[in-house]
């Protein structure tokens, strides 16, 4: 960040494309989780918390695609329904997810602490905000006029379905960037919970600051996570600090609230794009 003649700060980074569940709103990313699971329950096959929350991040078709893949699963699949889990069988179950995604989702809204004076800090700062998710639009719909309500909204919102592509792909993080009219990509900061989402920021050239404590690599609401003996919440954030680096961020913080301090040491020059 640089001081004008009127003492005024102004940054560099110019826009922020944030993510949803487990980095804005649903401490924990607990609802698609849960549901994946139930999902599948209800065509014979059991999956593990641990399974639905892999492929976290990617679009909904994809990610039950990539659950289906997993050996035990497949295992299961062919055991419960006698062949090869095949194409058809990801819409049957993307049809039952859907309804039992948008029968709960109200209840998994709550903006997670921090991120209101964060979104103020960015705009006071001139940064403006985008948003990408893997949630559906009508999804989102509902989310966001929960978040709103609760005094959070962004100028940007990208859906995984209103693309072929979802993440890793970089689609949604450059049409925000067109949205906010904001470039060239080394202006932008990426901030998501999941493997994939620092992906998609790399392969999208933005800067990528991975959420541990929030996200789906804990995988805990706020109540469960604040109860962990203080030895075992700090080794679980550890080592989803560990696999989003391993992925290419260039930071890690616990929780939105930090992207201020993130962004101030992006621009101090002490974190290196590339490398």
């Amino acid at each position: 960040m640089t001081l004008t003649c009127d003492g005024q700060e102004r940054h560099w980074i110019r826009a922020a494309v944030l993510d949803w569940a487990g980095t804005t709103v649903d401490f924990g990313s607990c609802a698609p989780a849960a549901t994946f699971v139930e999902a599948f329950r209800r065509h014979g096959v059991a999956v593990t918390h641990a399974q639905a929350r892999g492929p976290m991040g990617m679009a909904k078709r994809a990610h039950i695609a990539a659950i289906a893949d997993e050996p035990t699963v497949a295992a299961g699949w062919a055991a419960a329904q006698g062949r090869g889990f095949a194409e058809p069988d990801i819409d049957a179950i993307y049809e039952t997810f859907l309804p039992l995604q948008e029968a709960c989702i109200d209840d998994f809204s709550g903006v997670i602490p921090g991120a209101v004076a964060t979104l103020a800090w960015l705009r006071a700062s001139g940064i403006r905000v985008g948003s990408s998710t893997g949630y559906t639009t009508a999804i989102m719909e509902r989310v966001m006029r929960s978040a709103a309500e609760q005094g959070f909204e962004v100028e940007a919102m990208l859906c995984s379905s209103d693309f072929a592509q979802g993440r890793p792909a970089p689609w949604m993080i450059f049409e925000n960037m067109r949205r906010l009219d904001v470039f060239p990509p080394s202006a932008v900061v990426t901030v998501d919970d999941t493997v994939v989402g620092i992906e998609a920021a790399r392969n999208a050239g933005t800067w990528a600051v991975g959420i541990s404590a929030t996200g789906n690599l804990v995988g805990l609401g706020q109540a469960d996570f604040e109860n962990l003996p203080d030895r075992e919440r700090g080794e679980r954030v550890s080592t989803a600090k560990r696999r989003l680096l391993e992925a290419g961020a260039h930071l890690v913080i616990e929780s939105i609230a930090g992207l201020p301090g993130a962004i101030q040491e992006i621009e101090s020059g002490r974190v290196a794009m590339e490398g």
